[in-house]
């Protein structure tokens, strides 16, 4: 694992850069929210954590602030689902239109990595392992003959742009799956459908410095019962007694250097990214391991992966916002 320090930003520059930060709770005061739970205190934290640096700062919560060009100089988008298909890629499209600079990839690159499916082809192109999967398209026919093969005979059910475990399901024969897509369809979405592969998921995050894709200290989700679907509620905190997983380094000696090499192939076909988290299940009986998913807009909450990763190497919260920052502002030619 390469050595990393934080990059920095002249104050001069913090208070030239007129800045836009975007979030669905952006203005939220702190505190769970009754639908999006925990997702809310996140947002606060980024918000006050970007203060903290003494950076010129608007705020905005929803997307029509970009409908008319904004009188800024660069956007941080958290905004990511909107409520419909392919919002992740209104923000970054809007700000082309104005060409306006932002945090993160371009909205083709931002795409591809939010759809499940087409990420898959991606890493298969790359020479690293994903199990086989099939994504039933919104409006194509749902035929069994499409089905992946799954050797346990139990399948997991998604939207293909799902996040957080959003939509998640799983089923032991085929009308199981169909009705499951079904209802993903009836929701205006994809869904993809994959064998159920036992095991941890196992996460390597990356920043970019320099114009290289830098693997963060790789980190693993230690569960009690990998058996069991983790879905959406229990990841915002918004059910009680839920299970608990706990988020620890992974460092293997044989499989952590095998894992961040494979996710090392995975970074370099979408760079050039800010920031990103890529996602493997390890079987530990077995040692498969098997992509999961790429995430280019990823939590960056102190609780999660990307800020847990960053602590490792040495990363307060502040520094790991500063180092993001630095990099876009430098590759976007807003500071030397």
């Amino acid at each position: 694992m390469t050595e990393i320090a934080p990059l920095r930003i002249s104050q001069a520059d913090k208070e030239r850069v007129r800045m836009l930060f975007m979030a669905k709770h952006a203005l939220w005061g702190g505190g769970m929210h009754p639908e999006d739970g925990n997702h809310a205190i996140y947002h606060h934290e980024v918000r006050t954590t970007l203060e903290s640096l003494g950076l010129n700062l608007e705020f905005a919560n929803s997307y029509d602030v970009l409908f008319t060009r904004p009188d800024v100089d660069f956007v941080f988008p958290l905004l990511n689902r909107g409520g419909f298909v392919n919002s992740e890629m209104v923000i970054p499209t809007l700000c082309n239109m104005h060409r306006i600079p932002y945090v993160g990839a371009m909205p083709f690159l931002r795409g591809l990595g939010d759809d499940k499916s087409v990420s898959k082809l991606v890493c298969a192109h790359a020479g690293v392992p994903t199990a086989p999967w099939f994504c039933y398209r919104k409006g194509a026919p749902v035929e069994e003959n499409n089905l992946p093969p799954s050797p346990e005979g139990r399948w997991v059910i998604k939207p293909n742009a799902s996040s957080a475990s959003w939509g998640i399901s799983d089923a032991y024969d085929f009308a199981g799956v169909a009705n499951a897509v079904a209802n993903i369809h009836g929701q205006g979405h994809d869904a993809i459908v994959e064998p159920y592969l036992d095991g941890y998921d196992v996460q390597c995050a990356f920043i970019t410095i320099d114009n290289t894709p830098i693997a963060l200290p790789m980190l693993w989700y230690e569960r009690e019962d990998t058996q069991r679907l983790w879905t959406y509620y229990e990841k915002r905190d918004l059910v009680q007694n839920a299970e608990k997983a706990t988020l620890k380094r992974f460092d293997d000696g044989d499989l952590a250097p095998k894992m961040e090499a494979m996710a090392k192939k995975v970074a370099q076909e979408f760079h050039p990214f800010d920031y990103g988290r890529i996602e493997f299940r390890l079987d530990l009986k077995t040692g498969d391991i098997n992509f999961i998913e790429i995430n280019l807009n990823c939590n960056l909450w102190s609780e999660k992966v990307m800020a847990k990763a960053a602590a490792q190497s040495g990363f307060s919260h502040g520094d790991l916002l500063e180092t993001i920052l630095a990099e876009s502002w430098r590759r976007n030619g807003l500071i030397a």
